[in-house]
């Protein structure tokens, strides 16, 4: 009688209704090789998917399974992958053995967890049922990528790359059968059965919702303008584009449309909208969830953060189905820039899952110029490298464009093209501000400017000045404030506030963060800015006369410098504030013009060697180690957007957040109930938050069901309805230490 394997289990004694390993491999193979179509890689990417558990074809594993001792069961598939398939089988060992644990460091002495430890590693004796079982590519040369483009400089990169992307597609293959069998089992109905809408129904939708826009006034002229001129340009190929707009000038929606029109017209999947770690991701996705009208909710995905994985849950099938993963299998996303290109550069199960669902999607990148100097290389090296071999089209979308094509840019970005008309036109007929400095400006005289205006908007550079600012003047009238110490659904709360008043022409004085620099539409006729870069000046600037409702002379954007030495810039953004002093002392021209922005990107690129714009020297460390020895993990770790690590804190003030966190407790699938807890985050440095733990004011949520992941505030005085999280002048706000 053949002898039945077995990949997973069910509480059933006699084993009738178990998933047989056959069953899992092929599905996962099949699930896998799907996944990599667009970048021609399929064949390689389903070889993986079938050899990913083969070491389930031990008897120690199947002991394991009905309640033995662990047992290694991903190392064996990673060793038959490079003995059939040698350097190619080594790209996909990568990924079969790290498919729970992670991409691990090729070679690294000492370490066990290293794949060249791993592959010499005794294992248990593999049995041959799967060659009666599997039907595995006989060589390397059938499972070659069929469609990738060399690049020269990069060879070793691309490399990384395409490991990266396999082993996402065998994560989230794994992932998705192993959901499939549990749910059949369980008789539950899964979240991603439900059709989603196509992007001809988006794009119905949202054609339909611009056509209602009215043009009153010239800026609405020139706004449907750069709307069908950048459509002109859907036909056009895959690859590198930038729109050069000022903000105000309808960027958010024409990106929009742009990208569903390319999208349509090459067969992408998907819009993947990306903006900076300060921005308001809720609010973006709001914009886009009310032009799709009744198909929003189920259009748009909001990728804020992540939920912590939490390793040594019981069982294995368990784990899969409680770590939350999200693979960005909807038609629009909109996440932020410290969740995409960390993932980019990962090597978790948890990240990297997405990142084959980036591959034949338009990437829009809202405020390139917000991208951290100290990392810029790497940021284009792959950008670049999706452009070329991954059928995604970026689109550098922002009023202040950083230098960032080649030549002048090493390793930059070639045959840009751009969707604007004339953008040097186009700053012109839409400058409404008028920018000037107010010199140096301590506390008390902030608090008199924003008493003296009824009508203000005052951005400072961290949230304790934030929180110290807004107590001066918070008994006056419209007094609001806003930070990321705010979870998502109060600081929409707290715009929508804004909005009536201003809309009402009540007093408002608003306090905030640079948070509020992007993808906020409200209207002041004053906005004070702290000394900061030209880039941030202008995103500022455009929360003044938005509308252009009033004249150029009566909106005033006024650039201060702080006295308080609590309240100075770290030394990167004070360089940046700088070289904006110098330019602002040095032209009498508008410093928001294209020709000042030029100026400015260039002394700021200009004063750093290259090795500056890759700080941790990645790119080199990739193309020094090579296939055999890349440091996944390493890279991972050193690849950090944001010096801090950030920590995700559930508040669960609001109804809605405590009918999910009781949902929590009663689900043993918590991804769907994960992403609409996203509203209700905010982030945290490590240090502060392993304060809070300390003081046990935190807690984890359902507990043990999922172990530390969801961890929540309990002592919920600490979060104020003016302020959010209370940190006060502890050295829980010392630890913080962050602009935000």
């Amino acid at each position: 009688m053949t002898r039945v394997f077995h990949a997973h289990s069910t509480p059933n004694p006699d084993e009738s209704d178990w998933q047989t390993l056959p069953d899992h491999l092929n599905a996962v193979g099949q699930l896998a090789g799907q996944s990599a179509k667009h970048f021609g890689a399929s064949k390689l990417a389903e070889a993986a998917g079938k050899l990913h558990d083969l070491g389930k074809y031990t008897d120690a594993y199947q002991q394991r399974i009905r309640g033995g001792s662990r047992v290694d069961h991903a190392t064996w598939g990673a060793k038959i992958a490079c003995e059939l398939y040698g350097p190619l089988g080594r790209v996909i060992a990568y990924g079969i053995a790290g498919h729970h644990a992670g991409l691990a460091n090729g070679r690294e002495p000492g370490k066990r967890t290293s794949l060249d430890s791993r592959l010499a590693a005794k294992l248990p004796p593999l049995l041959d049922g799967y060659l009666n079982d599997l039907v595995l590519p006989a060589t390397a040369k059938e499972i070659e990528p069929t469609a990738l483009k060399s690049n020269a400089g990069r060879k070793k990169f691309q490399l990384s790359m395409l490991t990266r992307m396999i082993f996402s597609c065998v994560v989230d293959g794994d992932y998705l059968d192993t959901d499939r069998f549990y749910a059949l089992t369980e008789n539950r109905r899964l979240d991603r059965d439900t059709p989603k809408p196509t992007l001809i129904e988006l794009r119905a939708k949202l054609d339909a919702y611009l056509a209602a826009f009215k043009v009153i006034n010239p800026i609405d002229a020139t706004r449907a303008e750069i709307l069908t001129h950048a459509r002109s340009h859907a036909e056009d190929r895959i690859g590198m584009f930038s729109l050069t707009v000022p903000t105000g000038g309808g960027k958010t929606l024409t990106s929009l449309a742009f990208a569903l029109d390319h999208a349509i017209a090459h067969g992408l999947d998907r819009v993947i909208f990306v903006i900076p770690f300060t921005s308001i991701v809720e609010q973006n996705a709001a914009v886009f969830k009310k032009a799709f009208g009744d198909l929003g909710d189920a259009a748009v995905l909001e990728h804020h953060s992540a939920f912590v994985p939490t390793p040594g849950i019981n069982a294995e099938a368990a784990a899969k189905l409680r770590v939350v993963m999200d693979n960005w299998d909807a038609p629009v996303i909109v996440t932020t820039s410290v969740q995409f290109f960390e993932s980019l550069y990962a090597s978790k199960p948890s990240q990297c899952r997405k990142l084959h669902n980036i591959a034949g999607s338009v990437v829009i990148l809202d405020e390139a110029q917000a991208l951290p100097l100290t990392l810029l290389r790497p940021c284009v090296a792959v950008l670049d490298e999706l452009a070329l071999n991954y059928q995604t089209s970026v689109v550098l979308c922002t009023a202040t464009q950083p230098a960032l094509n080649a030549p002048e840019f090493p390793g930059g970005f070639e045959n840009v093209i751009e969707l604007a008309p004339d953008p040097e036109a186009l700053f012109e007929t839409l400058a409404r501000v008028t920018v000037t400095s107010a010199g140096t400006l301590d506390d008390d005289a902030l608090t008199q400017r924003m008493r003296d205006h009824e009508q203000v908007l005052c951005i400072v550079n961290n949230r304790r000045h934030a929180q110290a600012l807004y107590t001066s003047i918070a008994e006056e009238q419209g007094a609001r404030h806003l930070s990321t110490l705010m979870y998502p659904k109060h600081r929409t709360r707290v715009l929508n506030e804004v909005r009536s008043m201003l809309n009402d022409k009540e007093p408002c004085r608003l306090v905030s963060t640079s948070l509020i620099e992007a993808g906020v539409d409200i209207d002041l006729p004053y906005v004070m800015h702290a000394e900061a870069g030209i880039d941030s000046v202008a995103q500022a600037a455009v929360r003044c006369n938005r509308s252009g409702k009033r004249t150029r002379t009566d909106s005033i954007v006024e650039i201060f410098t702080t006295v308080n030495t609590d309240w100075a810039l770290p030394q990167a953004l004070e360089a940046l504030a700088a070289e904006a002093r110098a330019l602002m002392s040095a032209n009498d021209a508008d410093p928001l013009s294209i020709a000042a922005m030029n100026a400015y990107f260039k002394a700021v690129h200009g004063r750093k060697g290259p090795e500056e714009f890759d700080k941790q020297n990645l790119l080199r460390m990739i193309k020094l180690d090579g296939l055999a020895a890349f440091k996944f993990d390493l890279v991972y770790k050193k690849f950090r957007m944001i010096d801090s690590i950030q920590m995700p804190l559930i508040i669960h003030g609001h109804d809605a957040c405590q009918a999910l966190l009781h949902d929590l407790e009663h689900t043993e699938n918590c991804g769907g109930i994960a992403r609409k807890l996203q509203p209700f985050l905010i982030q945290i440095p490590h240090k502060s938050y392993d304060a809070l733990a300390a003081s046990s004011v935190i807690q984890p949520a359902a507990e043990p069901k999922y172990g530390p992941q969801f961890i929540q505030l309990i002592a919920i005085y600490l979060y104020s309805d003016r302020y959010g999280l209370q940190l006060g002048e502890s050295a829980l706000l010392d630890a913080a230490g962050l602009i935000y």
